[in-house]
């Protein structure tokens, strides 16, 4: 069982940032969907 949440995670697709589309470096699974920089605009 384990193993398929660890393989449910690892076939998450990149996250992108909702606002200039760049990816996103962190956790996929986060509910943030702004990278650092338009974060803070």
């Amino acid at each position: 069982m384990l193993e398929n949440v660890i393989e449910f995670f690892r076939n998450l697709p990149e996250k992108k940032c909702a606002t200039c589309g760049e990816t996103i470096e962190e956790q996929h699974e986060c509910y943030g969907n702004q990278c650092d920089q338009c974060n803070t605009l």
